[in-house]
């Protein structure tokens, strides 16, 4: 019965379908030209698998087996290149590096916006078993911000690793591209107790409602994650 009610309350799974028709709009207005390359390539693929079987005294059964190869290998390559357009699609907007981080499908709890000036630079608070991960955007005074931030979160964080990251392309910056990669080379250093409780101190401290752009980032259009 509990199952049930259980199964019953979840949200129900967006069709993969309508991912991928999602991912291949958000896709074609960076890339004009994906759906070419998309039909180049599978037409490439088949002929190619056609001839070889051609070569070989079966040209049908080569055309059945090449069939779902090109297919396979147009996805993935639409998959790489819709992931680079849905960071390409959010890049320079508010907020991008915050809907990155809640793009990590398991393991972090990113609370965006937990600081914030009026020039719009701002620090994205993520927990996970590696610690805390501070996460600056925007601005110069985006430095400064990330250090303010680090010393309120020792104070309702204690002894626990803080570390800090700021989002550019400059020497010691993280490019939005690799925040994801980059979030996972840290080493998990705390217990699921230990996280639990350093979630529920930091709950008080929360973060402001602001905008994130809304994109097909790869946990909704299941692209290959960094």
């Amino acid at each position: 019965m509990f199952n049930r009610k259980k199964k019953s309350a979840a949200a129900p799974k967006e069709p993969r379908f309508k991912t991928i028709r999602d991912a291949y709009s958000i896709t074609k207005e960076v890339k004009p030209w994906i759906g070419v390359a998309l039909a180049a390539i599978f037409l490439v693929v088949w002929i190619l698998g056609i001839a070889l079987g051609a070569f070989a005294g079966h040209p049908v059964y080569a055309g059945f087996v090449g069939l779902p190869v090109a297919i396979l290998a147009a996805l993935f390559f639409f998959t790489r290149v819709a992931g680079r357009a849905a960071y390409a699609s959010i890049e320079g907007q508010i907020g991008a590096a915050a809907s990155v981080l809640m793009a990590i499908r398991k393991g972090w709890t990113t609370t965006p916006a937990v600081a914030v000036t009026r020039n719009q630079e701002m620090v994205h608070r993520s927990v996970g078993r590696p610690g805390i991960v501070l996460v600056g955007e925007g601005g110069p005074g985006a430095r400064g911000l990330l250090i303010d931030e680090k010393k309120k979160t020792e104070r309702f964080a204690p002894g626990v690793p803080i570390y800090e990251v700021l989002v550019g392309d400059h020497d010691g910056q993280v490019s939005l591209q690799k925040l994801q990669k980059h979030m996972r080379k840290y080493k998990k250093k705390l217990s699921a107790n230990q996280l639990r409780e350093v979630r529920n101190r930091l709950k008080a401290v929360g973060g402001m409602s602001m905008p994130i752009p809304k994109g097909p980032m790869p946990k909704n259009v299941k692209v290959p994650k960094r």
